[in-house]
């Protein structure tokens, strides 16, 4: 049987962050910046100078969001039962085809 790659890995480029408000700092933005990424964060509405942000990007990453809290409302997967990544790994697909089936 053959598994996907392990959790948790993750290409070594990724072209753009996208973020909650809360990550709306100054010193956060300067270094995504300097790695050459783009920071998909909505400001803050406090913040004096209003930058812009992918609206779409950021719809995609609330969806993400929403998924991963579906995903642990499944105990197995939330607290990880599985002594291996390939059996982990097939757990997380039969909840994605449980909440799919939805």
């Amino acid at each position: 049987m053959r598994c996907s790659p392990p959790l948790g890995t993750f290409p070594a480029e990724i072209p753009c962050r996208a973020m909650d408000k809360a990550f709306d700092v100054d010193w956060l933005m300067q270094d995504l910046d300097q790695r050459g990424a783009t920071a998909v964060i909505p400001p803050k509405a406090n913040r004096r100078i209003q930058r812009d942000y992918d609206v779409e990007v950021y719809k995609w990453r609330h969806l993400v969001e929403n998924y991963f809290a579906k995903i642990k409302e499944f105990r197995g997967i939330a607290t990880r039962y599985d002594k291996t990544d390939c059996s982990y790994a097939a757990c997380c697909n039969l909840v994605a085809a449980l909440i799919a089936s939805r």
